[in-house]
Parts: C-alpha cells; structure tokens; sequence
C-alpha cells in the first residue's frame, strides 16, 4: 500500500460491525423510500426503486453479508453506487461519516476470515480505537448474482 495517498470513504454500520467504501463510488445517500419487490428475485434484493425516473434494484447489505434480518428505522439509509456500470442501492442500517484516512493504516484482511467473506474485504483500516472494514462491494456478487440484478434493473 502506499503511504502518502490517502483514501476518502464513507463509512457506515451493519449490525454492529463498521464498514467503509470509496467515496468516488459512492453517487448519493437517501433515506428508506418505499421498495417495489419483484417476483423471483435473488433472497438478497429487496427490490427497485424508481430514482429519477432511472430504476435501480436494491440490495440489503445485511442479507448479503449473512448477517440477521433487521427491520428499517430512521438511520436505515440507502447508499446508491455505481459498479461496472451498474448503479445500485445498498441498504445499510446508518451512515456514519465521511473519512480521510492514510493507505498505510489499511492492512489486508487476516487470513483467518478466510473463505467466501474475506473475497470481498478490501483491507482493514485501523483508527484509533475503531477497525473499518474495507468492502470491494463489486466482488460481492458472482456473474450470475450480476445477472440477476441486471434481470431486476430491466424489469
């Protein structure tokens, strides 16, 4: 990693775990909006929203990331980003700030969260007293995940 650049990031929380993602690919954040469900669509979408008259499935980050179900409350936020082209909408249960941190304080994930997981953590940041865990949020879908939502996206 290099030791002078620095990483802008939005972070935010999932369960109790804080997670961060790039900046640059982060197009906006919005409150909960109600969610069009869509038949037969992957456990892990909760459905589209109409955003500007442009449809984009939205993904619950939560579901994704194998943690447990949790209903919406006024910090749930939808982050929209776009990956390969595609422009998505996680949810995330609230968004913390935006941060400045150094690439030197970033270490790769420890081998021990080896496995499926670990295949999307970027890195981990190291801050104080807190751990960030860095998503690479285009390896959390498998092509056929991708399929799936580009299913959704033009339904």
């Amino acid at each position: 990693m290099n030791e002078g650049k620095i990483l802008q990031l939005v972070t935010f929380k999932v369960d109790n775990e804080e997670f961060a993602v790039d900046i640059l690919k982060v197009q906006e954040i919005n409150k909960m909006i109600n969610i069009t469900r869509i038949p037969n669509a992957p456990p892990f979408v909760e459905g589209v929203i109409n955003l500007r008259g442009k449809i984009i499935p939205i993904v619950d980050l939560r579901k994704r990331l194998g943690f447990e179900g949790k209903s919406y409350d006024k910090s749930t936020r939808i982050i929209v980003i776009e990956l390969d082209g595609m422009v998505l909408g996680f949810i995330v249960d609230s968004v913390s700030e935006v941060l400045r941190i150094s690439e030197s304080t970033v270490e790769q994930p420890p081998s021990l969260v080896a496995g499926v997981e670990s295949d999307y953590i970027e890195g981990v940041g190291k801050l104080d007293n807190r751990l960030l865990i860095l998503l690479e949020l285009k390896k959390i879908f498998s092509a056929s995940d991708r399929k799936e939502l580009e299913k959704a996206a033009n339904n």
